[in-house]
């Protein structure tokens, strides 16, 4: 992970630099021992120390259909998230979630362990909560990982399940990055706003926080939030039960659900090029990424 935002032009320090900086730090501290001792990991973990990581995958998607099953150069987009997940150090397994035979044989084509769940769930956190309850194993955290974000660095899993295990009062937590400016107005963008402490004030697919000009502050620090998701394992239990909040429909945003019931929601801020895939143009784009870092 880098720190190349943290600077800005001629080396003055920018709003972001005293976040970033730490959040690099720590994160990258995860990688550095866990590859110096296995076990670090773990040894730090004290509380919640069992986590899954979940990859809910649908065919049917209204913005853009089969998507897990479209290629990225010469893969399915569902093995690139599932190799970059088996990189991990915080996660004891990787389950594919999926209610479509389709995306399950091209997983177990890969290698990928796949668990049949209903084409009744309305999101991905439904998902999750169905497979958890199917796996033979008890976990204590689940981690939402997003199929459509086929370059999430593991190093930001890690950094949230952490981020989870070392806040007793928190029962959900996520990740975001800097909002790019062209992204200001682009709904699929969802932008979120945090509190001192790195809890979630609130998450929307307008601009958020808005202003009286009602356009972009140039000089503003606005958040993009990452699809990458962590729950409390015995929560997701509660968040399926809970019915559907008036800000969630909405925004059709499910983490406003967990707001809107008064729970707390932790946030680690990453300095991360986002490159998810919502239409079928981001393809191409995350393509020309990949080969401008000679990813294969």
């Amino acid at each position: 992970m880098s720190c190349k935002s943290v600077m800005g032009e001629h080396g003055s320090s920018s709003p972001w630099a005293p976040w970033l900086v730490h959040t690099a730090v720590a994160v990258s501290a995860i990688t550095i021992a866990a590859a110096a001792n296995h076990y670090w990991f773990h040894a730090r973990s004290k509380g919640r120390p069992r986590v899954v990581g979940i990859i809910p995958a649908r065919y049917k998607s209204s913005r853009f259909e089969g998507k897990p099953l479209v290629h990225i150069m010469g893969k399915p987009m569902i093995q690139r998230t599932w190799e970059q997940a088996k990189k991990c150090t915080s996660l004891q397994a990787v389950v594919v979630a999926t209610d479509d035979e389709r995306i399950a044989d091209c997983c177990r084509e890969f290698g990928a362990d796949v668990i049949m769940t209903s084409e009744n769930c309305q999101n991905g956190t439904e998902r999750c909560n169905e497979a958890l309850e199917k796996l033979s194993t008890e976990y204590d955290i689940v981690v939402n990982i997003q199929g459509d974000e086929p370059l999430i660095e593991p190093v930001i899993i890690d950094g949230i399940v952490l981020a989870l295990q070392r806040s007793p009062d928190a029962i959900y937590s996520t990740a975001v990055t800097a909002l790019k400016p062209e992204d200001a107005s682009n709904p699929n963008r969802v932008k979120c706003i945090v509190d001192k402490n790195g809890y979630a004030l609130y998450f929307s697919r307008g601009l958020l926080p808005s202003n009286l000009k009602g356009s972009p502050n140039p000089d503003f620090p606005y958040l993009l939030h990452l699809g990458i998701q962590c729950y409390d394992a015995k929560f997701l239990k509660v968040y399926a039960s809970m019915p559907s909040s008036p800000l969630q429909v909405e925004e059709d945003l499910e983490q406003l659900k967990v707001l809107e019931n008064g729970y707390k929601l932790k946030v680690i801020k990453v300095d991360h090029e986002a490159h998810g895939v919502d239409t079928p143009g981001d393809i191409a784009k995350v393509e020309a990424v990949m080969r401008a870092q000679h990813l294969d």
